[in-house]
């Protein structure tokens, strides 16, 4: 699995109990076989889309809180795929 893919399925795992939206997206990244983000979010639904549009901001900005730069770096790649 993409390293992009690897850390956008790490933090959709804190979504899967009380969001319908991030359960969906969790399952296709374990079930799917994408080659890139890019593949990935061609295959995301429009409710999908607004859900990680609504979460990525905020794990973006504790991943900088955190100084984890390379995570920051990678949830931004996905979250520019989807505007």
């Amino acid at each position: 699995m993409d390293k992009t893919l690897g850390y956008l399925r790490e933090i959709l795992s804190n979504y899967t109990d009380n969001h319908t939206e991030g359960k969906q997206i969790y399952h296709k990244l374990m079930k799917g076989h994408y080659p890139s983000e890019g593949s990935f979010v061609r295959d995301l639904t429009s409710k999908e889309i607004d859900f990680l549009n609504k979460i990525l901001p905020d794990e973006i900005k504790y991943a900088n809180e955190e100084q984890d730069r390379k995570r920051a770096h990678e949830l931004n790649e996905v979250f520019e795929l989807l505007l």
